[in-house]
């Protein structure tokens, strides 16, 4: 228990590293703009005297938005970062990070040039051990406050063009719930209920599939830092033809309370945990942002959604027709366009028809509003762990289509998709920056893949795996068993030998009796049998 305690303790101070550092929060960074750290190895701003990076002008897309949102320099998130900063780090070769430090995705060591491709697996694939330090895992990066990381409370105009900074300190999972709610919220356009609602710098547009793929390399890449153990993978939830939810267990997920159906069971950790930047009728109403304080216990209720909008869970069948379709996306590259292979995989086409505003949610949208809880909510669903086992699968999809259809980058749209979505638009909130086309690649180019898209040998080694480090943790006790028992055989056995001797041997034993009657041919054969003999 200790040796638990004193690992979680040190691990407070490993510094985490993501966009809005402190060093980028003070009003100098944001009065001149300016987020170049120093490279802790040199002492250089983005690592400039090792050639690691260089502090340089940031350059934003000019090519025009779709009509969704008609609005331009209201919102802090138009032509992001340019807001905040319009000078940031660019990293040279495999180096990554808001001041260089950190290596590229599938990069490794100290220069960044060591290349290892790392597998997420199917949670149910896990030895036991490896749910326990999943859990764990989760549990410390909600436990422990990032160092090096605030999110924003306030606007730009708010904090006064940057003279008065509105931040505040989160915990490590806690920096990708804010990340998760920020991209999403609704704009604020000024006054309480001055909002505008059909915005989303990360969903109901083709940037969907990329922006999550980044958002779940980021959380790994923190959770590996974090903790030091660098072989760490998120594991994903197979939820295809799923009765209702597997992974709802006090071992894994949490399951459900016995006193209240909508919250997790006392014999879960997560039971503990609460949920902030989930009220997005309140910030609207109050015409605010979330000010990252805890709102409550995480909420789930599986399987008692409104039947309205979700029937069941995504099926097999269901699965391969949204992978058939061949266009990334069509037509106004929103919730309503038809046999979109992207708004398909989001939910908003039918998984049937490939029919866009559909009235009924499925696939990736299905799950969440199946889980009937924190999950149901778009801005607040990354307070459930669920979260990223589900997104894990969908990307997972997203991974099949790519290497299935094999799309030309052209496939993915220059102009006109909704705001944040052009393929040159860097993603928000993310520094350093990422633009979205750059994430229209397979994963195997960023360093990971799927265990279930292994092929069959790969798969069956893969599946056998968990049991068979088991088996490497119980094997020396089994030896000693195995030898005890030899031993015991053995000790049992000689007992049983001189027990007969000293049988056979005693003088106390009665003598052999003979027969009454000799009959001739027991004489002879007595002389035979002797003669034989001698």
């Amino acid at each position: 228990m200790w040796p638990l305690i004193i690992f979680s303790f040190m691990l407070y101070f490993v510094p985490c590293y993501q966009q809005f550092p402190r060093l980028c929060a003070t009003q100098e960074a944001l009065r001149t703009k300016v987020c170049c750290p120093p490279w802790e190895g040199d002492g250089s701003a983005c690592g400039a005297s090792s050639g690691r990076g260089f502090c340089q002008d940031v350059e934003v897309s000019d090519r025009s938005d779709g009509p969704q949102y008609p609005f331009s320099g209201l919102d802090d998130r138009e032509k992001w970062p340019l807001v905040f900063y319009n000078r940031t780090c660019q990293c040279a070769g495999n180096f990554m990070g808001f001041n260089c430090a950190d290596c590229k995705f599938g990069y490794f060591g100290v220069n960044c040039d060591q290349r290892r491709e790392s597998l997420r697996r199917n949670i149910f694939h896990l030895s036991r051990a490896e749910r326990i330090r999943l859990v764990s895992y989760l549990n410390l990066a909600k436990q422990t406050v990032s160092r090096d990381y605030v999110v924003v409370t306030g606007t730009y105009m708010e904090m006064e063009n940057g003279s008065a900074p509105m931040f505040a300190d989160v915990s490590v999972y806690d920096v990708f719930v804010w990340m998760h709610y920020y991209v999403s919220r609704n704009a604020l356009l000024g006054g309480p209920g001055n909002v505008w609602t059909d915005v989303d710098f990360a969903h109901w547009a083709p940037a969907f599939l990329p922006w999550h793929r980044v958002y779940l390399l980021h959380w790994e890449h923190e959770i590996r830092k974090l903790t030091g153990d660098r072989s760490f993978t998120i594991p994903y939830w197979d939820w295809r033809d799923a009765q209702g939810c597997d992974v709802c267990t006090d071992e894994l997920m949490g399951g459900r309370s016995t006193q209240d159906p909508s919250l997790l069971s006392p014999g879960s950790v997560f039971s503990s945990w609460r949920v902030l930047c989930s009220r997005a009728e309140d910030y609207n109403n109050r015409g605010v942002l979330c000010d990252a304080r805890e709102e409550g216990p995480l909420r789930r209720n599986p399987g008692n959604q409104d039947r309205n909008m979700v029937e069941r869970l995504p099926t097999s069948a269901e699965v391969e027709f949204t992978l058939s379709l061949t266009n990334y996306d069509t037509g106004a590259m929103d919730r309503n366009a038809n046999m979109s292979f992207r708004n398909t995989l989001e939910g908003f086409g039918d998984p049937q028809t490939g029919l866009g505003n559909s009235s009924r949610m499925g696939m990736h949208a299905a799950l969440h509003l199946f889980m009937n809880g924190s999950m149901s909510s778009v801005q607040g669903s990354a307070n459930d762990p669920i979260f990223l086992l589900h997104h894990a699968f969908v990307d997972s999809i997203y991974e099949q289509w790519l290497r299935r259809h094999r799309p030309s980058p052209s496939q993915y749209p220059d102009s006109n998709a909704p705001i944040g979505h052009n393929s040159e638009y860097h993603m928000v909130p993310f520094l350093p920056l990422h633009r979205n086309r750059e994430y229209f690649i397979s994963s195997k180019d960023l360093g990971y893949e799927y265990s279930y898209l292994l092929d069959a040998n790969q798969r069956l080694s893969e599946s056998m795996r968990p049991y068979l480090e088991e088996l490497q943790d119980v094997w020396p006790w089994l030896l000693l068993a195995g030898l005890c028992g030899g031993i015991v055989a053995v000790a049992v056995a000689a007992a049983v030998v001189t027990a007969k001797r000293r049988y056979r041997g005693s003088s106390w034993l009665p003598a052999k009796r003979q027969p009454l009657i000799w009959s001739n041919d027991t004489v002879e054969s007595s002389h035979r049998n002797y003669q034989t003999t001698m």
